[in-house]
């Protein structure tokens, strides 16, 4: 293996893209009161989402997306691998009604042939390839081959021994249909579709693998992860996860397929198994993927080479089978009310899904007195925030107990942060709102407040000129009475894609 591991890194792999990066949204059906096809362009445009992925090919929904110039990729269902698979005029007939009566004024560019074939319907897998030759044979016959890719996603478990990276291998009992495969996407020039999903590797890793690292929060040098066979450090799992699959497929010599991600998120509720499915949580990993994929980073094995990825997905679906976060993957409830607010601040012209710009950090309800005391120390102190407001006598004294008062704190360094990644957080007792905290005289920070405008924010930091920067006392709580007075030291989206 170690000879295989240089050839590794001696291999030169030519893997191209033909365009920037760009961030999409699934759109998934499992919903008891889904949008009309008309509501779901309309939300598309709103948020000048330029890239979606059905998972079928419904007729209203392609007629809907007509002269919107919206990228759509196209689906063939699953238990339909089997006919396409084993008869050409199927194929063409698929294509026909499908793809043929809908360009150009649809805007189709991919069709997805299945999802995850190998791991959920493995007796289709032997035609698989055949499927995606018929389908791509139709397109020839019409002249759309240079217009539509054919692929087929790929759960990410059928590569085995996936960290480090460079030892990644696929599946071997797959070869028989993975050779051809990958020499079917080389010859046609499409792209390896991959699902990957963080969250199941963190999940799944029993502690191994921190939340941190899962969620592309920045970590110290000597925390990332490296490969020690290849010295590239990786700082977060899903670069880890495609440039196992880039491995993967170099072990079969193929180097110069590039990779799509077809589905990538992190479900914003789970159930008491799922302490990690939180609305932060979603909304950290997916404000980062969409940076990390418009910033063109690329990965440790191809910097600079974009992985394009859809988001799974826009909608939450209340009709999908499993646990509580089988339903919450959705960046929309089917109203089309954002279910957080991503942070993209500094990710230039990308969406925010929310217009007003107005989120707030609250304490979460139910948390912990003593840890929401503990956090409230520490953004009061080290934390930089200036919580005179909180004193008695001043705005936001009452209420007087540890959830209000924390929640003003917390909301305070969230807005004196920019609304970064992981900003309200605090060990897990703090969560994000659209909701105005803000109560009678007491102001929040990144309130319009009563009369339009927004409060002074000014003292949120110390002014590093003062005489008395950082110099904080502490804030106790007993009884839930204020006892000591004293000043603790605290797409989607205007525009999503590009």
């Amino acid at each position: 293996m170690a000879v295989l591991f240089l050839l590794f890194l001696l291999t030169v792999s030519v893997v191209s893209a033909d365009e920037d990066g760009f961030v999409g949204v699934n759109i998934g059906t499992a919903l008891s009161d889904m949008p009309s096809p008309t509501q779901v362009v309309a939300l598309l445009k709103a948020q000048n989402i330029r890239h979606v992925r059905l998972y079928d090919a419904d007729r209203a929904l392609l007629l809907a997306l007509a002269n919107t110039g919206i990228r759509v990729t196209v689906s063939v269902p699953n238990d339909q691998i089997l006919g396409i698979g084993q008869s050409n005029a199927t194929a063409a007939n698929w294509v026909a009604r499908n793809v043929i009566a809908h360009v150009p004024a649809t805007n189709i560019t991919a069709i997805a042939v299945g999802s995850e074939i190998l791991t959920t319907l493995p007796n289709a897998a032997p035609v698989l390839v055949s499927a995606l030759k018929f389908i791509h044979s139709a397109l020839v016959a019409s002249n759309l081959d240079g217009q539509i890719k054919v692929s087929t996603p790929h759960s990410s478990s059928i590569i085995l021994d996936s960290f480090p990276p460079s030892q990644a291998f696929f599946n071997r009992s797959w070869d028989p249909v993975m050779v051809p495969l990958l020499k079917f996407l080389r010859s046609t020039g499409s792209y390896f579709m991959l699902n990957a999903y963080p969250y199941y590797d963190y999940m799944q890793s029993n502690g191994v693998i921190p939340l941190d690292y899962a969620l592309f929060r920045p970590l110290p040098p000597d925390k990332e992860a490296v490969d020690a066979n290849t010295l590239l450090h990786y700082t977060n799992v899903f670069d880890a996860i495609v440039d196992a699959a880039y491995f993967a497929m170099s072990y079969l010599n193929f180097t110069n397929v590039p990779i799509f991600v077809t589905e990538s998120g992190w479900p914003s509720k789970g159930d008491s198994s799922e302490p990690d499915a939180t609305l932060e949580n979603a909304n950290t990993y997916n404000s980062n993927l969409i940076r990390h994929v418009l910033n063109n980073t690329g990965t440790p094995k191809h910097p600079k080479i974009a992985v394009s990825t859809y988001i799974y997905e826009l909608y939450n679906e209340d009709l999908r089978p499993g646990a509580i976060s089988e339903k919450n993957w959705g960046l929309f409830d089917d109203d089309g009310i954002p279910v957080y607010t991503l942070h993209l601040t500094g990710a230039g012209t990308v969406l925010a899904n929310d217009t007003t710009n107005q989120t707030f950090c609250v304490a979460k309800e139910g948390a912990d007195p003593k840890m929401l005391q503990a956090a409230l120390d520490w953004a009061c102190g080290p934390g930089k925030v200036d919580c005179s407001y909180l004193l008695q006598g001043q705005p936001c004294y009452e209420p007087d107990n540890v959830v209000a008062h924390s929640t003003y704190a917390f909301n305070a360094y969230f807005q004196m942060m920019a609304k970064s990644p992981g900003t309200c957080d605090f060990k897990g007792v703090a969560t994000i709102t659209t909701t105005d905290p803000s109560h009678g005289s007491c102001i929040f920070p990144g309130s319009a407040g009563r009369n339009g405008t927004l409060p002074n924010t000014t003292s949120l930091a110390p002014s590093s000129n003062s005489a008395t920067s950082g110099c904080h006392s502490v804030y106790i709580y007993g009884a839930g009475s204020f006892t000591t007075s004293v000043i603790l030291g605290v797409l989607l989206m205007s525009v999503l894609f590009l």
